[in-house]
């Protein structure tokens, strides 16, 4: 009983990191607060344009977008509202980005993440994947306790 409830624990950390990790993530795209410099839509929408997937115009929508979605998936993983529902759609993100960043890095071009406002920029390509894989992790590790938790009949909490 005790180990489970020291697992319940260890699994609110990694909810609360995740959860301020796209939280601080989106705020760092569309808001100006000292003393971190943020990127404005646009900013983030050339970052978006620069993997060279996407027109424009869909860059400019995804730029206004995600920052929102992220910030609400970081928000219901903290409140432990549409948890599922925020998990899948952070897992979706994170492995089309990992997808695009790859992609991107085998053609041979230069991107800069944006995931983290300026705070990301001198991160080499490697230290950029680390920190994905690692968010992803944690997101596979708190998507299969629901998983187990909603299958033994136990309510998150």
């Amino acid at each position: 009983m005790a180990q489970e409830k020291q697992m319940k624990i260890v699994y609110r950390i990694i909810d609360f990191i995740v959860g301020a990790l796209f939280i601080f993530a989106g705020l760092t795209k569309i808001a100006d607060i000292y003393p971190f410099q943020f990127l404005d839509p646009m900013e983030f929408a050339r970052g978006i344009d620069n993997y060279k997937i996407l027109p424009w115009t869909v860059s400019v929508g995804l730029a206004l977008y995600l920052p929102w979605l992220e910030i609400i998936c970081g928000l219901a993983l903290l409140f432990r509202r549409f948890y599922s529902g925020a998990l899948a759609l952070l897992l979706t993100l994170l492995v089309v980005f990992i997808g695009a960043t790859i992609a991107a890095k085998a053609r041979g071009i230069d991107i800069t993440c944006g995931c983290f406002g300026h705070v990301s920029d001198h991160m080499s390509f490697a230290w950029h994947l680390v920190l994905d894989f690692a968010i992803l992790a944690g997101v596979i590790i708190l998507w299969r306790w629901r998983a187990g938790a909603t299958r033994v009949g136990e309510q998150i909490s």
